[in-house]
């Protein structure tokens, strides 16, 4: 039969301790919320008296299955643990389990706290048997405990046996700098069960300042330690924290793991996993990282021939799982790399059958090479590539012509005498020969100027006529920009990533001298491929 291994989600505490990350009372309900239909057993909501952002969150804070967990530190020396008013803020938050971190590590008691070791292992006992006494599920964090345990495995054992003894019912051990590697990790986290801590008492904590906080926690599974902590996406103070993204599919797909434990994310849930990942990078104003495991947008791409040919005939090939059981899917991006493989698959995605030997795929090839020799990229604009192959096709729609735009750029003061600036565009499209005029202003919710390809984007889809409703719920999420040749005959790759109310994602792309028109013919491949598929899908 296998164990149980309970996920504890730290997203909303550590993972708002990363840089230029403050989350406001509704995405942390929002975020909450997502962690809880995925499956993970508990929700870190933050550290209630810290900051009125996490406060107002456990007042507002959802009903979940998931625990939610208040996060704070043990009682300060000389101060009863009933008399301490930052721990009574973490017990005013009510949540049914409360994780308290204290101090492992004989460096940190003498040198940071300025206590006894006996002081320390006090404070941690009386904290974590006030919080049991009220009838609350208690953890205790042991702050760089590794490090500790290293220079005197004695104290940083004793620290934990504290907590146990009285009452916690887990103890987490951190790798708090992150330094630790995961054989280390494994070896100390056996010779503490050994040295009478059960496993299923244990939690992990690992950040990933050498890139090995995933395999950290792995180790430390397979050691025996039955609680996993982490954060979506893998955020987290420095370089971060153990990512759950990656570890949720990898304990739930790959052996041994699967055949060995059992965690409370159903595999129906896993398919929202790149959802939800992308949700976070959202909220963030982040561009979702292409490389990551699982939910990247490139951790399916084939760009090889040679790949793409095998793919076609077995995916497991080069597809260590399919991309759809995480919510992710397979890409054959197209470039001067690609091969009629490559070509035949994409085109079949986009639900273009061609038959081999066609001639058509001939001159896409051609047509696709020609162009990235001018400054396209197909590899990373999949719905450019599309637009493309229709027309080789004979089968690109013409919703509507572009007849001509305007954007300028304004810089003036305003009523407070401040330099602002203004961004306008006008577009005129013809649909059925009628022609229509949208002008557009570039402005946010707090009035400030969000620049003019924001302009020529709002202008372009204020008015559509008779396709308007299909464009409504599409939103541009990411713009880059791209320099080519260089000198005199220097060209600008403009790039626009495009997602609409169906969680569909694309790519289009556009070149020119002139960065403007470069933005406008990426936009104009965004809206015509949501309309042909919008078409399509009836």
């Amino acid at each position: 039969m296998a164990e149980r291994l309970y996920l504890y989600d730290t997203t909303l505490r550590d993972g708002q301790q990363t840089q230029g990350v403050q989350f406001s009372t509704a995405e942390k309900l929002r975020i909450a919320e997502a962690l809880d239909a995925l499956g993970v057993d508990y929700i870190e909501g933050g550290w209630p008296g810290a900051n009125p952002t996490d406060s107002a969150f456990f007042e507002a804070a959802p009903k979940t299955r998931a625990r939610m967990t208040a996060f704070g530190m043990t009682k300060r020396a000389g101060i009863s643990a009933e008399n301490d008013d930052v721990l009574a803020a973490v017990m005013n938050a009510g949540t049914g389990s409360i994780c308290l971190v204290g101090k492992s590590h004989t460096y940190h008691v003498e040198a940071a706290l300025g206590i006894s070791k006996a002081e320390n292992t006090e404070n941690i006992a009386r904290s974590v048997a006030h919080i049991v006494a009220q009838g609350r599920e208690a953890l205790f964090d042991a702050e760089h405990f590794f490090d500790g345990y290293k220079s005197d495995p004695d104290y940083a054992l004793e620290a934990c046996r504290a907590a146990l003894a009285a009452g916690a019912r887990w103890v987490v051990l951190c790798d708090t700098n992150g330094g630790t590697l995961p054989e280390e990790i494994g070896r100390i986290v056996a010779e503490v069960i050994a040295a009478g801590i059960p496993g299923d008492r244990l939690g992990i904590h690992t950040h990933n300042d050498t890139e090995t906080a995933v395999a950290g926690s792995l180790a430390a599974v397979m050691a025996g330690a039955r609680q996993v902590q982490g954060t979506l996406n893998g955020l987290g103070e420095r370089c971060g924290n153990a990512n759950l993204t990656t570890l949720i599919p990898t304990l739930l797909l790959k052996a041994p793991y699967a055949d060995l434990f059992e965690i409370g994310v159903e595999r129906a849930a896993l398919s929202g996993l790149v959802r939800v990942s992308r949700m976070l990078d959202e909220i963030l104003n982040r561009v979702p990282m292409r490389q990551a495991a699982y939910v990247g947008a490139s951790a399916f791409a084939h760009k090889a021939g040679l790949h793409a040919s095998a793919i076609l005939k077995d995916p497991a090939t080069y597809e260590h799982i399919d991309p759809e059981v995480v919510g992710n899917t397979r890409i054959i991006p197209m470039s001067n790399q690609a091969g009629q493989s490559n070509l035949r698959t994409r085109l079949a995605d986009a639900g273009l059958a061609v038959e081999r030997g066609d001639p058509a795929l001939g001159r896409i090839l051609d047509r696709v090479k020609s162009r990235e020799t001018d400054g396209y990229s197909y590899d990373g604009a999949q719905a450019s590539f599309e637009l493309l192959a229709r027309e080789e096709l004979g089968q690109a729609r013409r919703f509507f012509e572009l007849d001509r735009y305007r954007v300028t750029v304004e810089r003036r003061r305003n009523a407070l005498g401040s330099i602002v600036s203004a961004s306008e565009a006008v577009v005129a499209v013809t649909i059925d020969g009628e022609q229509i005029l949208s002008v557009s202003e570039s402005h946010d919710e707090e009035g400030n100027d969000r620049g003019p390809v924001n302009a020529l984007s709002q202008a372009l889809k204020r008015d559509l006529g008779k396709y308007q409703a299909s464009i409504d719920d599409m939103h541009l999420v990411d713009f880059k920009v791209r320099i080519t040749q260089g000198g005199t005959e220097a060209v600008t790759r403009v790039i626009i990533d495009c997602e609409d109310g169906k969680g569909r994602r694309w790519s289009t792309v556009g070149v020119s001298p002139n960065i403007v028109d470069a933005s406008m013919e990426a936009l104009l491949d965004a809206i015509r491929w949501k309309l042909i598929r919008d078409a399509d899908a009836g």
